[in-house]
């Protein structure tokens, strides 16, 4: 099986470089282009089902980027990762190197654990990988895209998870039993 990762499109909060401040946001309208450009790149792909964080801004990304009208689940294992009373504060305010080390020994507030995230990601991917299909995308966030990275490769040896992360509205294609990425188109 075939699963397509798509981050969300851009978000205010992602132009401000601040931790987004609601689950409501949705994409601007940079995001709503880039959507569009992803739609036009992924149109010959026949998905057999697309699977979606409950937040407005993969729920909006995966509405424009469904060509071919196919169904669309909400889960909430999808979901970024908490954020606790980080939310709306400047992503200065931590040490992002640290905030995405798996192994780092730290806490900024009431975030949710990295560990935790990868849990209920890890929990989805087990549960997807005994389905019947061929072809799935899956729209979420930048988070999740560090927990899928680490499903399909491992944890780095020095933990470090920051640059892992997928860029707004850019897609990865990962293959069961295959491990690894590869980057498509």
């Amino acid at each position: 099986m075939k699963v397509y990762l798509v981050r969300h499109g851009q978000v205010d909060s992602n132009l401000k470089k601040i931790y987004n401040i609601s689950e409501e946001e949705d994409i601007n309208e940079n995001g709503i282009q880039q959507a569009e450009k992803l739609k036009e790149k992924i149109k010959n792909i026949d998905f057999d089902v697309i699977y979606c964080s409950p937040f407005l801004r993969a729920r909006h990304t995966a509405d424009i980027i469904n060509s071919r009208n196919k169904e669309i689940i909400i889960d909430n294992r999808l979901k970024e990762r908490d954020l606790g009373n980080l939310v709306g504060k400047p992503i200065e305010c931590t040490n992002r190197e640290m905030y995405w080390d798996y192994y780092a020994d730290i806490k900024y507030g009431t975030e949710e654990p990295i560990q935790s995230l990868f849990k209920r990601v890890n929990n989805f991917l087990n549960e997807l990988k005994n389905k019947n299909y061929n072809k799935v995308l899956v729209v979420a966030h930048c988070g999740v895209s560090r927990a899928f990275y680490v499903y399909f490769n491992g944890i780095p040896k020095d933990g470090k998870l920051l640059n892992l992360g997928l860029k707004n509205a850019e897609m990865v294609e990962y293959v069961f039993g295959d491990g690894g990425k590869k980057h498509h188109p």
